[in-house]
């Protein structure tokens, strides 16, 4: 196909080699046809009009969304639903679990093992400053994400080869010869912000910038205050405003974020008609804090929305393996026996968290039970080089009444340590041979994330194992994350529908040894590389299904990561002045962003009713 392909393009320009569809979908069929004119899960006479209000934690202090350093400003992310100023080739669909459809491309052709991949661009695109959107910019975005992007970035598009401008509106992307094939490029190459050529000319985008940069979508920077907040305005002339993937979509006039560095703040923000919608994060809050007068009288609204989408891990406990006490698997599982998810989701989370018992939780990827004969051939060849238990026992999770600690968990616990050269001695648990102390130095996100795990650490201290816990500033966080200055540290782990590049960032060798890589914890492992790729060159489900389990139970076994928390739904609560779309989607966290509208009569119920309830 690549040389047919080729010998066509080169003979004769004006023939197209390529049988150019409407969108793309990995496993389960387009659901939406060539002449679709709007997703069903929008309004798409929605009016246009109103302010957003929405939180962030933090800070920012850059507007160049490719690199890892700094933290970049909400509305110029590079991908997702932080990327508002720009546009992209491919938009997903949210009420599909992996389809894409055209944005900036009106057709896209992907070649059958997925080595190569074009896209037709679609005439009337435009940057905000009139200049048409053109090939060259794709063709430079591409080139520059590959020179200059952030490891991550780097990291999925390590098998990109590529970029060849094949027409004036055709764009042709090719993998390196000898790359496993990788149905998952093509979504993360659609899914990048397209940058402008002209505008990076004179300026180097291999640095933080405080100055916004030119975009194309459907909002534009407006009045900002540095680290504090930011006002996104909507582009009256927004050339994308009516193609079918952006109808109904993008309603607000303006879009505000305000920064937090406290959740508490955040919450009595809302509470005070500061900010209009949050997600909130403490179960403690979800639980006592919204009984006040304006959800009562109907006002303000508290909706537990369950989100059909994989929720995977939420705030696991992961380590440090480039300390070489935690290189020891038997470490590594005393440790996950000294946790204790019951008692800490009775007593701390006033029991609103199901157990998750996979790093796919809430998603047919989860392994259960013992492996099926499917997971067996993926898994048979890695015998002696994956824990024996991933093929005799199913995974449990640490089970516990909930009403104090498992006395022949700790038991055990205090063996495994043993065994691995560890010993307690005078109340201190330390080294047998060296007399070093077992010390655990922990960073957590949030001060709630720190007290979610003070049973646990407890729990370490009573063995003798002394530890700290700290929650920084998050900029001083994510440093400290990116670059291996923890022992111990959280962070949820979610899972796409189509999670291969994900798991390569999150969980791949290559990832640990690339400086500013997304795997902090450093897992290097070589069956779970080998894995990894068996997730990504599966093309059917029953194989994607088979490696994701497999996979899933090689981390679970190794005690990587100390699983507890899985979320029964997305915790959404927000001032009722809003249109909502009857069709509601259950694939995305944040549609309210995108698909909502300002309603202006419910804006004024809002108002006079809260008037009238101060007044009293």
């Amino acid at each position: 196909m690549r040389f047919l392909a080729t010998v066509i393009l080169f003979c004769s320009p004006l023939v197209h080699a390529f049988d150019y569809s409407h969108g793309t979908s990995y496993i389960e069929p387009l659901k939406y046809d060539a002449d679709f004119s709007h997703f069903e899960y929008v309004n798409p006479d929605a009016p246009k009009g109103g302010t957003l209000r929405a939180p962030d934690m933090g800070t920012f202090d850059s507007f160049n969304g490719i690199l890892d350093k700094g933290r970049v400003v909400n509305g110029f992310a590079r991908l997702g639903e932080g990327n508002l100023v720009y546009d992209r080739l491919l938009e997903p669909s949210i009420d599909e679990p992996a389809s894409y459809y055209g944005r900036l491309a009106t057709g896209i052709w992907v070649a059958e093992d997925f080595t190569q991949f074009a896209f037709k661009i679609r005439e009337g695109a435009r940057w905000h400053d009139g200049i048409p959107l053109t090939v060259e910019d794709v063709v430079h975005t591409f080139e520059t994400l590959k020179e200059n992007g952030a490891a991550g970035v780097k990291t999925a598009l390590m098998e990109l080869d590529t970029i060849e401008k094949i027409s004036d509106n055709e764009v042709l992307f090719t993998t390196r010869p000898g790359a496993r094939s990788n149905p998952d490029l093509v979504f993360v190459v659609g899914g990048y912000s397209i940058l402008p050529k002209h505008y990076w000319a004179t300026r180097d985008i291999s640095k933080t910038t405080l100055l916004p940069p030119l975009g194309s979508g459907p909002y534009r920077a407006g009045k900002i205050e540095l680290g504090r907040n930011i006002i996104l305005e909507r582009v009256d002339d927004y050339w994308g405003a009516e193609i079918p993937v952006n109808r109904g979509r993008y309603n607000f006039d303006r879009v505000k974020y305000d920064y937090f560095r406290d959740e508490s703040v955040q919450l009595e923000a809302i509470k005070g008609d500061v900010i209009d919608i949050r997600n909130e994060t403490v179960s403690k809050n979800w639980t006592v804090a919204y009984s006040f007068p304006a959800v009562q009288a109907g006002y303000f609204k508290k909706e537990l929305v369950d989100l059909a989408r994989p929720w995977g891990l939420w705030g696991p406990i992961m380590w440090n393996l480039d300390r070489k006490r935690f290189q020891d698997i038997r470490v590594r599982e005393a440790l996950w026996l000294l946790s204790e998810f019951r008692l800490t989701n009775r007593i701390l989370m006033h029991g609103f968290y199901n157990y998750a018992k996979s790093y796919f939780y809430n998603s047919p990827m989860a392994s259960s039970g013992l492996p099926s004969k499917e997971e067996l051939a993926l898994l048979e060849p890695l015998r002696g080089r994956i824990p024996d238990r991933v093929f005799s026992e199913p995974w449990l999770g640490n089970e516990t009444s909930g009403y104090g600690y498992d006395r022949e968990h700790l038991k055990r616990s205090l063996q495994l340590f043993k065994e691995a050269g560890w010993q307690v001695r005078d109340g201190v648990m330390v080294n047998v041979e060296t007399g070093q102390p077992f010390r655990i130095s922990f960073i957590f996100i949030s001060p709630f994330s720190l007290r979610q795990e003070t049973p646990f650490m407890r729990m370490l201290n009573m063995v003798g194992i002394e530890t700290t816990a700290r929650s920084p500033e998050l900029s001083n966080w994510l440093y400290r994350m990116r670059n291996g200055k923890f022992d111990g540290g959280s962070i949820s782990f979610e899972s796409g529908n189509v999670p291969g590049l994900m798991l390569r960032n999150r969980l791949g060798t290559a990832s640990a040894n690339s400086e500013g890589g997304q795997n902090w914890n450093r897992i290097r492992d070589a069956a779970v590389d080998v894995m990894v790729d068996h997730v990504m060159a599966a093309r059917t489900p029953e194989d994607f299904y088979a490696a994701t389990r497999a996979l899933d139970r090689i981390l679970l076994w190794n005690f990587y990561y100390i699983p507890g928390l899985g979320a029964p739904g997305y915790r959404l609560v927000y001032w009722d002045k809003f249109g909502i779309p009857e069709n509601r989607s259950r694939l995305q966290r944040a549609a309210w962003l995108d698909t909502w509208w300002w309603d202006e009569s419910k804006a004024e119920r809002v108002r006079a009713g809260m008037a009238e309830l101060t007044s009293r």
